[in-house]
């Protein structure tokens, strides 16, 4: 017996002594529910769908007034009036709206004549629940034509909307490539480069390093470089099979130039979260924290990444730590170099934050690396 009570009093000790895993124990729930109740709020809201009015009747006014309503009530769109389709139809092709509603001209005419008046809808159906959402309630919002000035004998009036999907057809696991490699990225990144370190504090190994002229930048780039190069073929190679099991061939897909896009996101998003676990793990001695904290970190950049569920739903705070979440960029780009045959232009953005994050996180993680007992 107390043989018995000496393990579990050293064990207890060992635990409490570490005030870092007893407080992630404790706040890691607390997180996981804040993180996901926000990043899965059942419905979606505030998706921005741009209306292009040409039509400037009575009949485009009440479809306006049935959108606000929508935009009033439910909240499940933004409504954004835009004058020019061709600026509507670009922004929408970058990802700046989920749909672009069309009025054509005569659609009023249509309507008080007793025709079948039609309202076009263009959708982004790279992000396929998104898009089948705005055509839902849009559709609900259109249905019955309510007019004042349709008379009883044309009943039949009525608008209908036209919806059309500007890419190809994207089922919804197709749409979460993206989001898988950049997950093999992060499971990359924790599992080389810093991780290599802490395993060598945690068995002694680390001390021989101060027999050799190594500075901090020695190691930690060269183990950025490491892991790098591996993870950089774990992502590739994850791509590759998680398109073939999608039913998606990527030779068919991407130009060649498309494909080094993609490449140069994957090799700058690696960059970055291997720089941004040196600024973490560079002080840390022991595995199991590396482990609390990776399911921590998964979360917290993984999930509101859009990878999943569309940012823009997001309450305001996790909206603007979105807005500075390297993976939000990672998941942009892949998913326009993947399924819009997007070209530098449509992805420079992504890629200049990407790059800018890399450096600074290769930088903080030097700093804070630890070369002394």
């Amino acid at each position: 017996m107390n043989r018995f009570k000496a393990i579990l009093e050293r064990d207890l000790r060992k635990f409490i002594r570490n005030p870092l895993v007893v407080a992630m124990s404790v706040l890691m729930p607390v997180i996981y529910l804040v993180i996901l109740g926000n990043s899965f709020q059942g419905e979606l809201k505030r998706l921005p769908v741009a209306v292009v009015d040409q039509d400037k009747g009575p009949g485009a006014e009440w479809v306006m007034e049935r959108l606000s309503a929508l935009e009033a009530g439910p909240r499940t769109v933004e409504v954004i009036r835009v004058s020019s389709q061709g600026f509507a139809m670009e922004a929408l092709r970058e990802g700046v709206f989920k749909g672009v509603v069309i009025i054509p001209p005569g659609f009023s005419r249509d309507l008080a004549r007793g025709s079948l008046a039609e309202i076009g809808l263009f959708l982004d159906n790279a992000e396929t629940i998104a898009a089948a959402t705005v055509q839902s309630a849009i559709a609900r919002a259109v249905s019955e034509p309510g007019m004042e000035f349709v008379s009883v004998r044309e009943e039949r009036a009525g608008a209908r909307l036209r919806p059309i999907e500007i890419y190809g057809k994207i089922d919804y696991d197709q749409t979460l490539i993206p989001g898988v490699v950049i997950m093999a990225i992060f499971l990359g990144a924790m599992t080389t480069g810093a991780f290599n370190i802490v395993m060598d504090r945690f068995l002694g190994v680390e001390e021989s390093y101060f027999l050799t002229p190594l500075t901090k930048s020695d190691i930690v780039v060269g183990l950025v470089a490491s892991g790098l190069l591996i993870t950089t073929i774990i992502a590739v190679v994850v791509l590759f099979f998680s398109s073939l099991i999608s039913g998606i061939y990527l030779w068919r897909l991407l130009t060649i130039d498309g494909f080094l896009l993609m490449l140069a996101v994957i090799v700058l998003s690696t960059l970055g979260l291997q720089g941004l676990m040196f600024v973490i793990m560079g002080r840390l001695n022991h595995p199991r924290i590396v482990g609390i904290l990776g399911g921590f970190m998964n979360v917290i950049f993984f999930f509101p990444s859009g990878a999943i569920y569309p940012t823009e739903s997001f309450p305001a705070w996790l909206k603007a730590f979105a807005i500075v979440n390297p993976e939000t960029y990672s998941v942009h780009a892949l998913r326009a170099l993947m399924f819009k045959g997007a070209g530098f232009g449509a992805v420079k953005g992504d890629m200049a934050f990407l790059a800018v994050f890399a450096v600074l996180a290769v930088i903080a993680g030097t700093a804070a690396f630890k070369r002394e007992l």
